[in-house]
């Protein structure tokens, strides 16, 4: 295998492995909005909007969990969601990097 085929090969796992990061950024969003429309009771907005104000670090504090499951769910929730959040990004700053690289080489 040459280096422009393993350069190929890197870009198609690069890809798919975007893709994957994307979709458990926007799964953990998911299973959050779901989790506090039914646990807190808000309406499916209010849940989304929490969901993305926590995961995204802003906490305006205008809704909180008031019920002691749902503040352990947020434990875990912030925990996991930031994570896979960081890792997605991390992932698209490499990829741009890497392809700036790639550019400037040629």
């Amino acid at each position: 295998m040459d280096a422009e085929d393993r350069h190929a090969e890197d870009d198609r796992w690069d890809r798919s492995g975007g893709r994957v990061l994307m979709a458990a950024a926007f799964g953990i969003l998911g299973i959050g909005t779901v989790a506090y429309h039914y646990l807190e009771g808000w309406g499916w907005i209010d849940a989304l909007y929490f969901s993305t104000v926590a995961l995204t670090t802003v906490g305006f504090g205008d809704l909180a969990p008031t019920k002691p499951i749902t503040k352990l769910f947020t434990v875990g929730y912030l925990l996991t969601g930031i994570a896979i959040i960081g890792l997605y990004l991390d992932h698209r700053l490499r990829r741009a990097r890497y392809r700036r690289a790639r550019r400037h080489r040629k």
